[in-house]
């Protein structure tokens, strides 16, 4: 379909959204069009604030509006959870069960997209780890993450701290049937004693 320019150039820039492919940016486009003015101002009021105000937290590497996030600036930094980005901080904060401290990589290795353990945040976790305990691998389980699970794992044991990985298997209310073999190797490697 053909957009005037306005149009199109919004439907381009909104589909430049993880997961939103050209009908979705078409739909978000109409509907701040249809949208009140304060609604579209709000948004973009939002979207400049974030911009300004939120940056990288100096120790761990996720979002903060400080120098120092609050998870960073309250625990104490005995255990400390690795994972690829900020996002999955948010993710295991849900949980409410842990507490100790995170580590965001800002990636993963990947050799196929060039991305090397010098371009992800390896030496600053490495330059962490006076006074911790155990070091959490919660990258997530494809090839990549484990890669560089493995990777962190070789350089952390040999200093005395205890390594572990999250556990995998199958998720909650699945069916076992259904499950592909890769997924039940790992729910029957990683079972615990009852």
């Amino acid at each position: 379909m053909k957009y005037i320019e306005p149009i199109a150039r919004l439907i381009a820039e909104l589909g430049k959204l993880p997961s939103v492919g050209e009908k979705t940016a078409a739909r978000y486009a109409y509907a701040l069009m249809e949208a009140p003015e304060e609604d579209v101002a709000a948004l973009v009021d939002a979207i400049k604030n974030v911009r300004e105000k939120v940056h990288f937290c100096k120790i761990c590497g996720n979002f903060t509006e400080n120098e120092v996030c609050d998870i960073c600036a309250t625990r104490k930094p005995t255990t400390i959870c690795v994972v690829k980005e900020p996002k999955d901080v948010t993710a295991l904060e849900k949980v409410k069960g842990y507490d100790g401290v995170y580590h965001v990589l800002h990636g993963v290795i990947s050799p196929l997209d060039r991305v090397g353990p010098d371009d992800i945040r390896i030496k600053e976790l490495l330059a962490r780890l006076d006074g911790v305990e155990e070091v959490i691998l919660a990258t997530n389980p494809d090839v990549e993450g484990e890669a560089t699970a493995m990777y962190i794992a070789r350089l952390v044991k040999p200093l005395g701290i205890k390594v572990t990985r999250i556990a995998r298997g199958l998720p909650e209310g699945s069916v076992i049937e259904y499950a592909d073999e890769g997924t039940l190797s790992r729910a029957l490697s990683s079972r615990i004693e009852l």
